[in-house]
């Protein structure tokens, strides 16, 4: 048993019987998002009212200590500890709040997070990670709840022909070491955020199978959807085309609904900014809603050799879409996306993790071959893009130069003041936009190089390890 947390108070040394967690990204982007002050003033409130009250929320696009202020305002009086985390230039963006004390905090960025030349994207000026807290919710070593906040890289075009996949699954395989580290410490795990992934993507069989954490929609809807209505993999399930009400009851759809008014048409939104309380019927079809946000759990299921049995501490008793309530004067949503939200309860039996020392040994699970194929594959393509990305930047700050000190020499030449200072002007900007270009390349793209040979050892390992395990299953079964 642990000694007291110098933080324990009361409630905290009563270990609970059940965790109520929320996950929602806020869209609350300074500068760009729309009535945003009022929206995440109206997120505090609205979490603050919500029955049950959640014990862990997680925000997403929170980016603004001046929003964080608000909603922890609101919420202080039941979830009195907090976290906002920084990161990257712009911060990025990641809340957890907790009803009991947060003993240790980190934030882990990403090593593949987006480019500085997609400025006008952002996530790399963001610094995107995984925003971590280890909270206590009790006296002993099995009272710990170790919560993983992300926001992964955005996708800005449809699979397979997103440029950013491969960020996507880099950032999708350093979050599963990380939860699967603090389930073999024989905590229980919580991962939540906005993905952006969809069911069943490459990304997220990366996280069910490299770490024991299970999606909490899946577990109760196994047979939810794995995309928009109108993608390609949800068409060739030949299923109904849902209305509202069924995205959000049945497939946990969190992004683009019928039912969000940012994702309205101009006429409905106009009618909106005139004060109008527009409804839209849940009935309504709803091709484009898709589940992005998620909450990933690890039971404690714990096994002792020593024994040779098991114990599973945490079940999941509910899971649901939430903030789906608009504010109550702007007639809007909260924000772009609806929250995702799940209960886990306790077993009343003694865990076996309460005797038992040492870091536990979870089983080992592996992808298909294939897949492990298909990632490298990816990784070579984006490796390639690259490189040429390096040749180009480098070989665009070479020409700059070369024109910069063409403009120098040609201002000796030149008979007007004028025709001078023109030249001086190209010389200046020219050079300027020839370094940006060949810091990238010399510095950025090698940087991302490294990582992805990091990322491709990785994978080439376990690749590696799955195999192996495939010799010893077809030497046992006699094969």
């Amino acid at each position: 048993m642990y000694p007291e947390s110098p933080f324990m108070t009361e409630e905290s040394s009563r270990p609970p019987s059940s965790v109520r967690i929320l996950s929602f990204n806020c869209w609350g982007l300074k500068y760009i998002s729309t009535l945003r002050n009022e929206r995440l003033t109206e997120i505090g409130n609205q979490i603050a009212a919500a029955d049950p009250q959640p014990d862990i929320v997680g925000l997403q696009e929170c980016w603004t200590q001046q929003d964080y202020n608000a909603i922890r305002e609101k919420t202080k009086h039941f979830l009195p500890y907090g976290k906002f985390y920084f990161s990257g230039i712009f911060g990025g963006g990641l809340v957890i709040l907790s009803r009991w004390p947060i003993e240790e905090s980190s934030m882990t960025q990403y090593p593949l997070n987006g480019r500085p030349a997609a400025f006008y994207r952002g996530d790399w000026f963001v610094g995107k990670g995984v925003a971590y807290a280890r909270i206590r919710m009790g006296p002993t070593r099995r009272d710990i709840a170790e919560v993983f906040c992300t926001h992964l890289h955005a996708p800005y075009e449809v699979e397979p022909h997103d440029s950013y996949i491969c960020h996507r699954t880099a950032q999708a395989w350093e979050i599963t070491k990380l939860m699967r580290g603090a389930a073999e410490r024989g905590h229980l795990v919580i991962g939540l955020g906005d993905f952006n992934m969809t069911p069943l993507s490459l990304a997220h069989c990366i996280i069910e199978t490299h770490s024991p954490v299970r999606d909490v929609w899946r577990i109760l809807h196994p047979n939810s959807s794995i995309g928009a209505a109108k993608d390609k993999v949800e068409q060739m399930r030949n299923v109904p085309m849902p209305n509202a009400e069924y995205n959000l009851t049945q497939n946990g759809a969190t992004c683009d609904s019928a039912l969000n008014t940012w994702r309205w048409n101009k006429a409905h939104k106009q009618r909106l900014a005139k004060g109008e309380n527009v409804q839209i019927e849940p009935t309504v079809e709803d091709p484009h809603a898709k589940r992005l946000d998620y909450i990933f759990f690890s039971s404690g299921s714990h096994h002792d050799a020593t024994r040779g049995q098991t114990s599973a501490e945490w079940t999941l008793k509910e899971a649901n879409v939430g903030m789906t309530a608009r504010h109550p004067t702007l007639y809007c949503s909260l924000s772009d996306h609806f929250s995702v939200e799940a209960t886990l309860v306790r077993s009343l039996e003694e865990p076996l993790a309460a005797t038992s020392n040492g870091p536990w040994a979870l089983p080992e699970t592996y992808l298909p071959i294939e897949t492990y194929d298909e990632i490298l594959a990816t990784i070579a393509k984006y490796d390639a893009r690259e490189r040429t990305q390096r040749r180009l930047r480098l070989g665009h700050f070479g020409f700059q130069f070369c024109l910069t000190v063409g403009c120098l020499i040609g201002v000796w030449w030149v008979p007007t003041h004028y025709a001078a200072f023109i030249l001086m002007l190209i010389s200046s900007l020219s050079l300027s936009v020839g370094v940006i270009d060949g810091l990238m390349g010399g510095l950025f793209v090698s940087s991302e190089l490294r990582a992805l040979k990091e990322f491709e050892w990785e994978v080439r390992n376990t690749r590696g390890r799955a195999l192996a395990r495939e010799e010893r299953l077809k030497v046992a079964n006699g094969s």
